[in-house]
């Protein structure tokens, strides 16, 4: 079964996570992503850890957890650009790619004459994405871009974390870099749609993508919340400003989230808590009534989730169809049997570890699926295979630019 992008090939120059998080889902889709690396070090997030991956052995590896987790399914070459061989080798692989994909300080690789205006020049169907963390235009473009400056600038951290007026309460940033990852998604649209107009008109493109603007775009509601009330939203915790009863509530026991998205479902509710007046309750007989009067309505639902356990509030919520769920940490996720079910866990073949646990891709495709035929590359793991079969150099040649450092 072919995959949806075969025959597409990605020259992956970006490092850390939105640009190799783009590039690994390309490469599940079934792109040829070539990561580009700096000799000797790599990706910085080579080096993030610990945790570190394990040899068979149980030793230590130099691949971190991190870099793990975004450069699936890529060849590896080492390749020192700030040569003039090093240079020519980038504008060989790009006149021969579909996509390339960097994530360099802006105008970063102008001074190499590796940026797009160059590069097309010989491959007028070549689609080149940026990824910077405020774009190529505005005040702000010159700055570098870190996931937690962009949460706490764009508006995240300001609707994220416990009220201001409850013990804990003030701005948290997201438990991932949460900015980081949705500009990787939405640079991978922006790559899937030049791709199909190129189709149409042969031409490839320019992509400006920014934390920054993916960041805002992410506040969704939040924005149409603002822009029509002119009312900054606030914090509310694990609460929802606009459901209710939609938040964590202690039970006899443990904890359960209970997300109640419509009258009906808060109407079972009520009855299942034995407490049926609440749904009649002028107050809360609606959901913008309810949040109206959420200082009156929360207290009486916290008292009432208490009287069972969290075991009996499952089975029952399920029956009468109220969403519900629980809190798990990481092990009880991949504990839990529908996870279990999908196959979100999966076991990939690696050269030093033996066999790696790997998370797939969500996208189900049932005609063209994702493909996983290979682990996170070690460093310069693919250099001299590509530099042959991409490129046709010989052995001599690629002794010589080894002896010179530039792969």
């Amino acid at each position: 079964m072919a995959a949806a992008l075969d025959g597409i090939v990605v020259l992956d120059m970006s490092r850390i996570l939105a640009g190799p998080w783009s590039g690994q889902v390309l490469a599940d889709l079934g792109a040829t992503v070539i990561k580009v690396e700096r000799p000797g070090a790599g990706d910085d997030t080579r080096s993030w850890g610990p945790p570190f991956l394990k040899d068979q052995d149980g030793n230590e590896t130099t691949e971190a957890a991190y870099y793990l987790a975004a450069n699936r399914g890529k060849q590896s070459i080492t390749l020192n650009i700030a040569t003039p061989e090093g240079e020519a080798i980038i504008k060989e692989l790009a006149a021969r790619a579909d996509v390339l994909i960097e994530n360099y300080k802006m105008g970063g690789l102008a001074k190499y004459g590796l940026d797009y205006a160059s590069l097309k020049e010989s491959n007028p169907g070549l689609i080149y994405c940026s990824i910077t963390g405020f774009g190529q235009t505005g005040p702000y473009a010159p700055r570098a871009g870190y996931d937690f400056v962009i949460q706490g600038m764009c508006g995240f951290m300001s609707i994220t974390g416990e009220r201001d007026d409850l013990p804990g309460g003030g701005p948290q940033k997201a438990g991932v870099a949460i900015t980081d990852l949705t500009t990787g998604l939405y640079s991978t649209i922006a790559i899937l749609a030049a791709l199909n107009h190129r189709n149409t008109t042969g031409q490839g493109q320019y992509i400006d993508m920014a934390l920054a603007d993916s960041a805002v775009a992410l506040m969704a509601n939040m924005n149409m919340n603002y822009l029509t009330s002119g009312v900054p939203p606030k914090r509310f915790g694990n609460a929802h400003p606009n459901l209710l009863p939609y938040q964590v509530f202690e039970t006899a026991d443990d904890p359960i989230i209970i997300a109640i998205g419509n009258d009906g479902q808060y109407r079972r509710w009520c009855n299942l808590a034995g407490a049926p007046e609440l749904a009649d309750d002028e107050r809360f007989v609606t959901n913008p009534q309810r949040i109206r009067h959420r200082d009156e309505l929360i207290p009486l639902v916290i008292d009432l989730m208490k009287k069972q356990p969290r075991a009996w509030w499952v089975e029952n919520l399920d029956k009468e169809g109220v969403p519900y769920g629980v809190v798990n940490n990481f092990q009880q996720v991949f504990e839990d049997p529908h996870i279990q079910a999908r196959g979100m866990k999966f076991e990939m073949e690696h050269p030093t570890a033996g066999t790696i646990p790997m998370v797939r891709s969500p996208v189900n495709l049932e005609g063209s699926p994702p493909v996983y035929n290979r682990p996170p590359p070690l460093l310069g793991e693919h250099t001299d295979q590509v530099l042959k079969d991409v490129l046709g150099k010989s052995d001599k040649e690629i002794a010589a630019l080894r002896e010179a450092g530039v792969v």
